[in-house]
């Protein structure tokens, strides 16, 4: 469950917008580190370890607020995984273009990103303990290949200088246009949650989550600093691509020798591997919660459709190689580069699924406050002041990640950016709720038709 964790918290592909805010990144990291991630990962140490059922995130918030909610928070923790892929899978294309062949041009990275969306959902289909093995290797590779970065660029640094100003001053946190990538530290951060939709699957729950989350977090933490670092010291800031920040950074780590450009290329390979990985990960966990808010009638039934033979959610899985086919072609339309279209694509589906957030949080104070009965194998330290607080503080992280998605304080609305985004945003909560609405009418006729 540790190497779970942090295959699904700890991603390669976002380090490099991560560093884009510049040097004083590393102090937002260790901000958000102590007033989010912490105050989150206890958070979900204690929802998971006392309501250790099958649908994690679903379960928390039926309990809580009811069955509408529940169903809304599922929609939108399961479509943004959908929405996620094809940004996942667009920077893997560029990558492999940018590795094996330079002049593809974008139409073929989108097929790319096509074709590894399939793949995702054939892993998925697989029983989870053969699709398991995919984010254990991957999590083992993010670690070397940060590492490497990390160390690498200490070691460059020392022979040929750092690229950017690391002073302290350079470090502290700065209000500028930087913190346009400010939420993808937040971003960054999520997924404690995850474990939990596999629940009745764990063999010891109340031990083994809260464990898994406070090991889990102590690594992720120092290595997202450790890469950070290490591209702030081997790239200068205006050379640092969202797209090909991985593997520029390992060009000047090991130069353009022949043996350099072979380190390079199967670090490339491992990269895009957990890529691979990401998805696996959070597909597992997101169609399960679906599967689950389907079996309790408060999904379309589709979603709960299992597979004859490995009883993986199957409808689900198909649903969401349908619509991340969908969406890599529509935005495919609407960008001019890959990279245009990575961050398009990432800020839209990082909104949708920032989203639940807002709602679990609150569940986690309700049910603290109004199950006092229930047995918590592990419980907040500070009693009630502290799951206010702890609760606010998250929301505020969450609402302001969602907020800089879309405008950068100090800099006017781009415009050209953020209405696409909004747009796909609005229309994603509008389906959910039709969704929602259409089940709730079906349920509420076959009750009434019991009563008879």
């Amino acid at each position: 469950m540790i190497l779970f964790t942090v295959a699904a918290i700890l991603v390669v592909d976002t380090l490099a917008p991560a560093a884009a805010i510049g040097p004083s990144a590393v102090s937002w990291w260790i901000i958000t580190l102590v007033l989010f991630f912490i105050p989150y990962g206890l958070i979900t140490a204690e929802l998971g370890s006392t309501y250790p059922e099958q649908g994690g995130i679903y379960a928390w918030v039926r309990r809580a607020f009811g069955e509408t909610w529940a169903a809304r928070v599922t929609w939108l923790y399961w479509v943004n995984v959908a929405l996620w892929m094809p940004s996942v899978y667009i920077l893997f294309a560029g990558i492999f273009s940018q590795l094996f062949v330079p002049e593809l041009p974008l139409w073929g990275q989108i097929g790319i990103g096509i074709l590894m969306t399939w793949i995702t959902v054939w892993i998925g289909i697989i029983a989870l303990d053969v699709g398991k093995w995919v984010p254990n290797v991957g999590a083992i590779l993010k670690v070397a290949i940060i590492m490497i970065i990390g160390m690498g660029a200490f070691y460059y640094a020392l022979n040929h200088g750092v690229a950017n100003d690391l002073s302290f001053r350079a470090l502290l946190p700065t209000w500028d246009a930087g913190l346009a990538f400010l939420p993808v530290i937040v971003f960054n951060f999520m997924g404690f949650e995850l474990m939990s939709s596999a629940g009745e699957e764990m063999t010891d729950p109340q031990r083994d989550v809260p464990i898994a989350v406070i090991t889990a977090g102590v690594l992720i933490a120092f290595f997202y600093l450790l890469g950070t670092v290490g591209m702030l010291m081997a790239l200068p800031l205006d050379q640092l691509g969202l797209v090909s920040g991985i593997i520029d950074t390992l060009r000047v780590l090991f130069g353009n020798s022949p043996l350099g450009q072979g380190i390079v290329t199967i670090l490339g390979i491992g990269a895009l591997y957990t890529f691979l990985t990401n998805m696996v990960v959070w597909t597992m966990g997101a169609n399960r919660s679906a599967a689950e808010a389907a079996n309790e009638g408060v999904l379309p039934e589709v979603f709960g459709r299992l597979h004859p033979v490995n009883q993986t959610p199957l409808g689900a899985y198909l649903i969401t190689g349908l619509i991340s086919t969908g969406v890599i072609i529509l935005y495919g339309f609407l960008a001019s580069t890959a990279e245009d279209l990575f961050w398009s694509l990432f800020a839209f589906s990082s909104i949708v699924f920032l989203m639940p957030y807002l709602v679990m949080f609150p569940t986690f104070l309700k049910l603290r406050l109004t199950d006092t009965s229930r047995p918590r194998p592990y419980q907040v330290p500070g009693g009630t002041p502290m799951a206010w607080i702890l609760t606010v503080l998250c929301e505020i992280f969450i609402g302001q990640a969602i907020l800089f998605f879309v405008w950068v304080p100090g800099q006017p609305v781009d415009w050209d950016f953020a209405l696409p985004v909004i747009v796909g945003v609005v229309v994603t909560l509008v389906i959910g709720e039709i969704l929602v609405a259409q089940r709730r009418r079906i349920l509420q006729s076959e009750r009434a038709r019991e009563t008879i």
